[in-house]
């Protein structure tokens, strides 16, 4: 992964000159130089250094006269799925990567590199080869704001032959189809499906005190892991010079609760031997999408922790949040007992929010097959982003057991959600027909509204960016409306994104409780001559729409249609029963339309046949 391939070189290069080269440029590399005609291996101790060297070199260093070129070395047999994106702006947001990333084919995990650069890096894998090509030609040198992405392939193993990757048996199923681990990012293998979700501790510390929890040779770390049978990671060479690393716990909830009484107790102690007058609080890290449930409606949650503890409780602002940090810190202050019962009832609730999302994803991959939820973007920050084993703060995970990873797409057909021709739902399809333009009235609560516009309209406006649709907020009709209509306009991708993440938002922002789901009116507009067909005979069609999708669907009766011809259908309930309730009556529609044009080409040709 770290060995780069430097070209165009003039044949007078010598690997003295590279040395040189590199000692001007700051740039660590190992003994290890291998210089042919024109062209040279390098290999470098790390992935950092290795992209340092890319963003520092290629192309804007001339070697005796030519102008040097440097990417990664991989042989032709290894690129494959994987690739690395460079030159990210660190403000972008992850929903629009994400969004961007989608638009090529399935991706399955995408990893943030840790890096020493002002801007962002990922490494991505895509579900199939072609899927990474299109990627690299399409993304190289796109342009975002003043940035230009940089995009090169890194080494597959999963594509190496048999020999290389015994994973793999030929004729046979791969181990991931059969369960077991698969390694992460970092080469840590993650654990097999059947077992229940990680949820580790995640902690941040006083870089001053990195070094006591650590220990001499190590040896205090390694206690605290072999008393609470966890694993712990501590990231120190994480944002040199930073007041405060990351810790990650991967254990029981017992376990972490133990390591993390041990940690807070070593820090504690050293405070006192180093006579540290400052205060050492614990501070949690979580995922931005849990913390709305932690907090509670009107803060109840946090409240009662903090009565039941004796603790006071503060979480950091959102807009801490960026590319590099999609979680918010919760700083417990009360003594060393008491922040310890502060951090199992934190932790439960955090938890209990991610097995929910969890167990949501998994029943709508079942209830809806091929549902493509995480390339379109849904959850791209709303679920929890869990760092693998060595990630650090910030950093993307491996794919999570139940394929619960916000970068992680289950497929990218529609069809069986929409109800209509693949090549209509998705745009990387290549569908030589436009995707059809939908128009979806959304209610919301109307003190949800400021929220859902963002400070000067910044988060209406990277919404509809992402979901490509048009989403306006209608005037109020009233000076004390419960709720206001927004009007949404886009293809059928457009729509489930741009709602899917107006959910989210409302959820977020705790205008439904913890355990209440955000269940919002929709209106869509049919033909007049559809609107019997929704309903059927006797009402059974819309009967069966409601008991299929758990949406109530009403088609109100005596409805005078528009200049259009067209009447109101009303859905009401949670986000994936009014898609599926929204897409099949898209289908019935398409269904009469045909019927209709069908009926006008007979009617057109019976009088030449009658002749």
């Amino acid at each position: 992964m770290n060995k780069l391939h430097f070209g165009n070189l003039s044949p007078s290069v010598t690997v003295e000159d590279l040395k040189e080269l590199f000692g001007e440029r700051n740039l660590s590399v190992a003994d290890q130089v291998l210089l042919k005609s024109g062209y040279a291996f390098v290999d470098f101790p790390d992935q950092n250094s290795a992209i340092k060297a890319i963003e520092t070199l290629s192309g804007k260093v001339e070697l005796h006269g030519k102008v040097i070129e440097v990417d990664y070395s991989v042989p032709k047999k290894l690129r494959s799925r994987k690739i690395q994106i460079r030159n990210i702006p660190p403000h972008l947001q992850w929903e629009v990567l994400d969004g961007l990333l989608a638009q090529y084919g399935t991706v399955e995990n995408v990893e943030q590199v840790n890096t020493d650069t002002e801007t962002a890096v990922v490494n991505v894998t895509y579900a199939t080869k072609d899927e990474a090509k299109e990627a690299i030609e399409k993304l190289t040198e796109h342009q975002f704001e003043d940035y230009s992405f940089k995009l090169s392939y890194i080494v597959d193993m999963d594509a190496a032959p048999p020999d290389q990757a015994p994973r793999t048996r030929r004729g046979g199923r791969s181990s991931r189809d059969q369960g077991s681990s698969q390694p992460g990012p970092s080469g840590d293998f993650g654990p097999p499906r059947n077992r229940q979700h990680d949820f580790p501790l995640r902690m941040l510390v006083p870089t001053q005190f990195v070094g006591a929890i650590i220990g001499k040779e190590g040896l205090t770390i390694k206690n605290v892991t072999k008393q609470t049978q966890s694993k712990v990671d501590i990231h120190r060479k994480e944002n040199a010079g930073a007041a405060e690393k990351p810790i990650t716990i991967h254990s029981t909830p017992d376990g972490c609760s133990s390591a993390c009484r041990m940690i807070l107790d070593i820090m504690q102690k050293e405070a006192s031997e180093t006579k540290t007058t400052e205060d050492i609080p614990l501070k949690i890290l979580a995922h931005n999408s849990l913390v709305g449930r932690l907090i509670g409606k009107e803060g109840r949650n946090l409240k009662k922790i903090e009565e039941d503890t004796g603790t006071k409780i503060a979480i950091s602002s959102l807009k801490d949040l960026t590319i590099y940090n999609p979680e918010r810190t919760i700083m417990v202050r009360g003594s060393l007992e008491e922040s310890c019962k502060a951090e199992v009832e934190i932790m439960k609730k955090l938890r209990e929010a991610y097995e929910n999302d969890v167990a949501a994803i998994n029943q709508q991959a079942n209830l809806i097959p091929g549902l493509n939820l995480n390339a379109l973007g849904i959850f791209s920050s709303g679920l929890p982003v869990l760092p693998s084993a060595a990630g650090p703060r910030g950093a993307m995970p491996s794919m999570a057991p139940a394929g619960y990873n916000p970068f992680l797409s289950h497929s990218s057909h529609l069809s069986g959600l929409y109800g209509v021709p693949p090549a209509s739902a998705i745009s990387h399809q290549h569908s030589q027909q436009a995707p059809e333009q939908e128009v979806v009235y959304l209610f919301i609560p109307t003190q949800a509204v400021g929220a859902l516009i963002g400070k000067k309209g910044q988060h209406i406006k990277q919404l509809a960016h992402f979901a490509g649709a048009s989403i306006k907020i209608a005037p109020a009709e009233g000076p004390d409306v419960p709720l206001r209509m927004v009007i949404i306009s886009g293809t059928a991708e457009a729509q489930f994104k741009a709602q899917g993440q107006i959910h989210r938002k409302l959820k977020e922002e705790n205008f439904f409780s913890a355990k209440e789901e955000v269940k919002l009116e929709t209106h869509i507009k049919v033909p007049s001559t559809a609107a019997g067909r929704v309903i059927g005979k006797g009402g059974k069609t819309v009967n069966e729409l409601q008991n299929l999708t758990s949406a109530e669907v009403i088609v109100p009766r005596d409805q005078t249609p528009d200049e259009n011809d067209e009447v109101f259908v009303k859905i009401s309930g949670h986000f994936f029963a009014s898609q599926t309730a929204q897409r099949k009556i898209r289908e019935i529609i398409q269904q009469v339309k045909q019927q209709e044009q069908k009926h006008q080409q007979g009617g057109a040709v019976s009088p030449h046949h009658s002749k």
